[in-house]
């Protein structure tokens, strides 16, 4: 199959660095690329194990609502709320 690519500037320096190193074609490059990163991307990633997090009684809430952002931040503060 024939197509266009337009590849990044910085891509291009790779390709053109690992094709001088290997003295292969930038087909057969570009083909090499596109199979493993298509396999890598065609792998399905594994379960994550399930994170828990325990819970720790801090104590009872000090302001009465935090619909006062102002008096919330003074208590927080440290500062007597007016």
């Amino acid at each position: 199959m024939r197509t266009t690519l337009s590849i990044d500037n910085d891509v291009a320096a790779v390709l053109d660095r690992l094709r001088r190193t290997r003295k292969v074609s930038l087909k057969h490059l570009i083909n090499e690329a596109l199979r493993r990163g298509l396999q890598e991307m065609n792998r399905k990633t594994p379960r994550r194990e399930m994170f828990t997090t325990r819970a720790v009684a801090l104590g009872r809430l000090r302001v009465g609502s935090l619909d006062n952002i102002a008096e919330a931040t003074a208590i927080a503060e440290d500062e007597r709320f007016k």
